[in-house]
């Protein structure tokens, strides 16, 4: 246990990961349920003026937007410093499939700061913002995501960001957020993200989008985007991409640009991974990350466990991460492969070279289809990485894959074949379409 209590480089673990308790929105100032001020239950109306202007009014001595049990349809909401969000049992903030009913804003996306769409749900420059209890918001992404793919198959070189979606969270600049208890189901692109932000708690969520019969596409349920000091605990996660991506800026230039950054000192633990691409993926937009730990958690059917993406065209590193004491089931235990996705160097004359270093994997017992998949280059470079106490059954064990890895400390470490597994994995799953 006291390893635990220090993070992969060392140092330690602040109290404030450790401190976690309810919000309690009685503290929170003057409570406003919204059908006190003329909102309808009503899911076919789009009230979101309504809920707005009781956001403003509220900001101006503080206080918590109480949604009752029932269905609000709505676009995008923007908190204001001193408000909250509170969804009672039964409650649900459905989001508006019609793109048109979102304005076209400046926000963060895909590692770039463009004119895009806000979140159903947007907080940005706040301090002490919640969202919390037992309801529900529902991003209602069936349309866009058929749109998503009939524009694929028109286009298959067309990006994520082009067919037209929101979000359903999304934190910028702010500190002190805890967001807990609620459900984040059916997002049209990622499910929630949040960008230079600290000091930020997202506590027992449940965070949904299908793989069938239509796949979500891009549905990531957390995006960690230059953050720091970030804890998800509790929390099940089921989507069809990415369960927790790090990112932080893309480009040959990304590590220069003010508005890219590293993430340092993420927490994620006591969590349950349902279907995703990968349980922890660093990228594929991403410069720095440092201090990651993983750890207490059950993995049931991701594509992978963790996803290193090497971006040819960024300069990355990877280090100090940490996954201990994960069991379940993956397709593939380790991943690490060139990620060319929208490749731009920009004018620059050759790919940037990249390093992931002091990877630990420890406490893990888990059956796979693949138990390493990595690929060599010349054009990144992993040292020192470290495995302990590994359980490891697969069908192809690929352990040669390991002489890539430079300093490989391997110490109690059984991979097994088998000739078969409990588990069956989707033959068309499509997270691996941007890596080729």
């Amino acid at each position: 246990m006291k390893s635990q209590d220090k993070f992969p480089d060392g140092t330690t673990i602040p109290k404030w990961f450790k401190e976690n308790k309810p919000t309690d929105i009685n503290k929170l100032g003057k409570k406003y349920i919204i059908t006190d001020f003329g909102v309808k239950n009503d899911s076919t109306i789009l009230q979101t003026k309504q809920l707005q202007s009781i956001i403003d009014e509220a900001s101006k001595s503080g206080g918590v937007i109480i949604i009752p049990k029932g269905t609000f349809l709505i676009s995008s909401l923007f908190f204001k410093q001193g408000t909250h969000l509170y969804l009672e049992n039964g409650a649900k903030l459905k989001g508006s499939d019609d793109i048109n009913d979102f304005p076209v804003v400046t926000t963060r996306m895909e590692g770039q700061t463009v004119k895009y769409f806000p979140a159903l749900i947007n907080a940005d420059g706040l301090d002490g913002f919640t969202i919390s209890g037992k309801g529900m918001l529902d991003g209602n992404g069936l349309r866009f995501w058929k749109s998503f793919w009939k524009r694929r198959e028109w286009n298959p070189k067309c990006t994520n960001m082009d067919e037209m979606r929101p979000r359903i969270i999304y934190v910028s600049n702010s500190k002190n957020v805890q967001i807990e208890g609620i459900t984040v189901k059916n997002s049209p692109f990622w499910s929630t993200h949040y960008y230079k932000s600290e000091f930020v708690k997202l506590l027992n969520l449940t965070i949904l989008a299908p793989k069938e019969p239509v796949k979500a596409p891009s549905t990531d349920a957390i995006d960690i985007d230059a953050c720091s000091n970030f804890l998800v605990k509790n929390c099940y996660m089921s989507v069809n991409d990415d369960a927790i991506a790090l990112k932080g800026g893309k480009g040959p230039k990304a590590d220069k640009a003010p508005e890219n950054g590293e993430n340092r000192n993420i927490i994620i633990e006591d969590n349950t991974f349902g279907f995703c691409h990968s349980a922890l993926t660093c990228g594929s937009e991403s410069i720095h990350n440092y201090n990651i730990v993983f750890r207490n958690s059950i993995v049931k059917d991701a594509s992978r466990l963790l996803h290193l993406k090497m971006r040819p065209d960024t300069p990355q590193h990877y280090e100090y991460i940490t996954l201990d004491n994960i069991k379940g089931n993956v397709k593939t235990f380790l991943y690490v492969k060139g990620w060319s996705q929208f490749f731009d160097l920009k004018g620059e004359e050759k790919p940037k070279t990249r390093l992931a270093n002091n990877i630990i994997l420890k406490n893990i017992d888990i059956s796979c289809e693949t138990a390493f998949d990595i690929e060599k280059s010349d054009l990144y470079e992993l040292k020192d990485f470290t495995f302990e106490n590994l359980k490891i059954k697969a069908l192809k064990p690929e352990e040669q894959n390991l002489n890539v890895i430079q300093n490989l400390k391997q110490t109690k470490v059984n991979v097994t074949k088998v000739a078969s597994l409990t588990q069956s994995y989707d033959k068309k799953d499509d997270s691996d379409t941007a890596a080729k």
